[in-house]
């Protein structure tokens, strides 16, 4: 069984920047207005993928990452790491029911894992 993709990252900028950004362009709603200040999108359509918009983590550069469910995140990152992949989160509860880890390819290209 594959792990589909169910949530998407754009990362980068300043403040409120690619929320507007995105908004225009794309017309998504999205709305920062929680604890995170981060900016949730709804891509709307039918079949669309939501996802997330916001300024990188200080000290890191813009990404663009998707997010595989998986049903044990804590497998797929040892797998990971068997397959020349580094860690570069690991599991951890970002808020209630929402369980997440992050992966860099032999390549760096990031991929975020989602506990579903």
């Amino acid at each position: 069984m594959g792990a589909p993709i169910m949530h998407f990252e754009i990362m980068g900028g300043e403040g409120k920047q690619l929320e507007e950004f995105y908004a225009k362009l794309f017309g998504w709603k999205i709305d920062s207005n929680n604890e995170f200040n981060y900016g949730v999108v709804e891509t709307g359509g039918e079949g669309g993928i939501n996802g997330g918009v916001g300024p990188a983590m200080e000290g890191q550069p813009p990404r663009v990452t998707v997010y595989a469910q998986v049903a044990d995140p804590d497998a797929v990152l040892k797998e990971a790491e068997a397959l020349g992949g580094t860690i570069l989160m690991p599991t951890t509860n970002v808020m209630e029911g929402v369980t997440i880890a992050l992966i860099a390819d032999p390549a760096g290209n990031v991929t975020g894992l989602l506990k579903g």
